[in-house]
């Protein structure tokens, strides 16, 4: 408690804006709304399948009310959740979703691409998670969203301590019930499987464009393993201080990122330098840092 409070009582340091990023997530928001409106536009609304959430709600409407477009609908549903998330969600990640909600709602109204036309309902929901899926993480490779039950999620978490993931499944669930009522029960299990596809490609789309591993290597072989490392692979080298439990003698772990193409030739070098190394390797999602004095992406 004590150090909780020395640490309340340090001044807040203002980060200063930086217009490229700004740009940088303004674009991977609108690209992203785009293509998903594509996929919601030419592949999905035209067989009348569903989405989770706010977004199947607005489907809904729009297919009993044809009049009411589906990004209207989609933009005046997620109005109560963003005053929700505006009091109790960081300003800087509602800024960004409020600019996704208005582009998505915006594009989904006036983007109209020719119907593709399958006529397989397996190969229509396959490609319309794809389409969607790739839209919605190119968004969440940003630092802001579309809207929808993200929001909810996070506001639900902070407040009564609900898990984000059953929420979200529960919400998704209860509305692609409500279409199995209203509509089709075909149509909805159709349905489950877009929206089981979409949110796999998201995860894909969040994930692979940073192939990237980090590898901890407990060795007694440290300072040669690492020569190896910065002088043959090109790679950075950071020594974290350890101890042995058992053994109680003080060593270097070598801590780095590599490609997952060179993860077998270091595991090899390691195991030919020292056949007792203890490796952990771990995936990363995004890897930002300085090498060599230079901003790098990794």
């Amino acid at each position: 408690m004590q150090c909780t409070s020395s640490l309340r009582s340090l001044p807040l340091k203002k980060i200063p804006v930086s217009w490229n990023s700004v740009f940088y997530n303004a674009g991977l928001i609108t690209l992203g709304s785009i293509v998903f409106a594509a996929g919601l536009n030419s592949v999905l609304a035209p067989r009348q399948f569903l989405s989770g959430g706010p977004l199947g709600i607005a489907m809904m409407l729009h297919y009993c009310y044809p009049s009411i477009g589906i990004g209207l609908a989609y933009f005046l549903l997620n109005i109560p959740l963003f005053i929700i998330g505006w009091l109790s969600v960081s300003r800087r990640f509602m800024l960004y979703s409020i600019y996704g909600m208005a582009v998505f709602s915006l594009v989904a109204q006036l983007v109209r691409l020719p119907v593709v036309e399958i006529h397989d309902p397996i190969l229509t929901v396959l490609l319309a998670g794809v389409v969607c899926g790739t839209g919605g993480g190119i968004v969440l490779r940003s630092l802001g969203s579309a809207g929808g039950l993200d929001i909810l999620a996070v506001y639900l978490q902070k407040r009564f301590g609900f898990r984000m993931g059953p929420v979200i499944f529960a919400s998704n669930g209860l509305v692609l019930l409500a279409g199995a009522f209203l509509f089709d029960v075909e149509k909805a299990l159709y349905s489950i499987i877009f929206v089981y596809v979409s949110t796999r490609v998201i995860d894909t789309v969040l994930t692979s464009f940073n192939q990237r591993k980090s590898i901890m290597i407990v060795s007694d072989q440290a300072p040669v393993i690492a020569r190896h490392i910065l002088c043959r692979d090109n790679r950075g080298v950071t020594f974290l201080k350890g101890c042995g439990a058992y053994t109680g003698r003080e060593k270097d772990v070598i801590f780095t990122i590599t490609a997952l193409t060179e993860l077998p030739r270091i595991k090899e070098m390691v195991f030919g330098i020292d056949p007792n190394a203890f490796v952990v390797v771990h995936d990363t999602l995004e890897v930002l840092g300085r090498r060599h004095g230079k901003m790098k992406i990794y």
